[in-house]
């Protein structure tokens, strides 16, 4: 893991620079020589804030998996609108 450090001038010069350096590690950003942010790829956020989950994890209830679900077919009827 590649570790990069840009001043905050550099990194508004050279964003590109920035987001492919983000693919091999952390990019500390510094102002006035001191590091004041952090640019990392999707993939190091969702791993180090621990949300990567996918849409069945967000939509599940824990230990509700058992539960048959069998809805009944809704009949629609259709009628003619009254315009008059």
């Amino acid at each position: 893991m590649a570790i990069t450090t840009l001043s905050s001038r550099e990194f508004n010069q050279d964003t590109g620079r920035a987001k492919k350096a983000a693919n091999k590690g952390p990019v500390f950003i510094t102002d006035r020589g001191k590091p004041a942010h952090v640019l990392l790829s999707i993939e190091d956020y969702q791993r180090l804030s621990g949300q990567r989950r996918s849409i069945v994890d967000v939509l599940s209830m824990p230990g509700l998996a058992g539960i048959e679900f069998d809805p009944p077919k809704l009949q629609i009827s259709v009628r003619p609108a009254d315009l008059s």
